[in-house]
């Protein structure tokens, strides 16, 4: 038994005059992995033999549906390409593997005697579609270390992710329950629903390993979708011919603990800038004069009342300002140094050591003078010769014994050579 592909004008004419039945997959929703063939066409036979496929019965295949032919229990033959088929109880197997090559005859091989249920025939479709939507989140908060926190957090995700079968032979084989008629993916999701959120949990614990931070997980969407497929794929194409294609989280939510955690560290840190804390000095004592000003006493008595508080924390605020004017200079001053330090012109010291300052680092000794001369050009040179004009360096000045300053050969003074 097995099928043949039938040509349009075939179905319209020859089959027409006989016994014969029209098969296509019953309806098949988003979340539909697997249904029955039904009849869509019977003609005037109404005593055909229940569980029975007729000889010369045509079924139809649309995109992304796989048909099997299956006789006593067994698949004898199937389909993953589009078009009309013929059954033939005569043909042998024909195998149309479509897009799946080998790996399609190779389940079939595997598969085909594991039936119980005999003197049947019937027709069934697998959904090849990617099934979407399928909801997902976590019981208990998953454990998640923060490097830029450096503390251990919890997180709750919530989401849908998505399935395609890659192998509907093994699927069919492993994951449909027999005597069901049609199979939505909830049916059968408790098991996988629970290998799959221990791959999340591992995923997202790698995720930590590789240093991404927290915050950030929820805009890696695509990265935890290939750390799931790295995590569940292989198991899955082996067990059941499926696999992950895709997971999208809905949201992320850090447990209470976690959560004040976050926030006591950010707020650490905004209070660590100098400016902050002084923005939030002046604004306490702006929110002081504004209640002040509303006291149901009267302003004057709110005034007062600040007066007198005043004179207890002034001394603290006024303290504080200082205090946060004074690490703000310094920080300006430290931004001033680097600056001047990047732009500063470096010098090389004989030992080897690469300085900017006016002594050498490593030995001590001081910056070499480089001695130069401007010509009348306005040039700067430090050869004999001007390198712009050609003019020769002026005479270096010596001092005589009589204590006159010359650039010549003799003092101008006492006529001394100059030695």
């Amino acid at each position: 038994m097995g099928i043949i592909r039938a040509v349009a004008q075939a179905i319209g004419g020859g089959f027409a005059d006989q016994w014969q039945e029209v098969i296509e997959a019953d309806d098949m929703g988003e979340h539909t992995v697997f249904t029955s063939g039904v009849l869509m066409r019977r003609g005037q036979n109404t005593k055909g033999t229940p569980h029975t496929v007729s000889n010369g019965s045509v079924v139809h295949v649309y995109d992304n549906q796989f048909m099997m032919l299956v006789d006593g229990g067994k698949v004898v033959d199937y389909t993953a390409e589009p078009g009309y088929y013929k059954v033939d109880n005569s043909s042998m197997p024909s195998l149309f593997n479509g897009e799946f090559g080998e790996s399609l005859k190779e389940a079939f091989n595997r598969i085909r005697f594991g039936g119980q249920t005999p003197m049947a025939q019937k027709v069934f479709f697998i959904n090849l579609q990617e099934i979407k939507g399928i909801k997902f989140g976590t019981r208990n908060p998953i454990n998640y270390f923060d490097n830029f926190y450096n503390a251990e957090l919890f997180l709750r995700a919530h989401g849908t992710y998505s399935i395609k079968i890659t192998n509907p032979l093994q699927f069919y084989a492993e994951a449909v329950p027999r005597n069901k008629g049609q199979v939505e993916i909830e049916e059968i999701n408790e098991q996988y629903i629970s290998e799959f959120l221990e791959a999340l949990q591992a995923s997202i614990n790698q995720m930590s390993a590789d240093g991404v931070r927290i915050s950030f997980v929820t805009s890696k969407a695509r990265e935890l979708g290939r750390y799931m497929a790295d995590t569940l794929d292989e198991e899955w194409n082996r067990m059941r011919g499926m696999e992950i294609q895709s997971v999208g989280l809905a949201s992320l939510s850090y447990d209470e603990e976690s959560q004040k955690l976050i926030n006591m560290r950010n707020q650490g840190a905004m209070l660590g800038d100098p400016t902050v804390r002084e923005g939030y000095v002046q604004g306490a004592m702006a929110r002081g004069l504004e209640a002040a000003g509303s006291n149901a006493n009267g302003a004057m008595a709110g005034f007062m009342g600040m007066g007198m508080g005043m004179n207890t924390a002034g001394g603290m605020m006024g303290a504080a300002s200082q205090t946060n004017l004074a690490q703000m200079q310094m920080q300006q001053q430290a931004a001033a140094g680097q600056a001047r330090q990047a732009t500063a012109p470096g010098w090389t010291c004989a030992c080897g050591a690469v300085n900017t300052g006016k002594f050498c680092s490593e030995c001590g000794k001081p910056m070499p003078v480089k001695t130069g001369w401007t010509c009348s050009c306005g040039a700067v040179n430090t050869g004999r010769f001007c390198s712009e004009c050609g003019k020769s360096a002026p005479a270096a000045e010596w001092t005589c014994s009589c204590g006159t300053v010359n650039q010549g050969k003799f003092c101008s003074n006492c006529g001394k050579q100059r030695i």
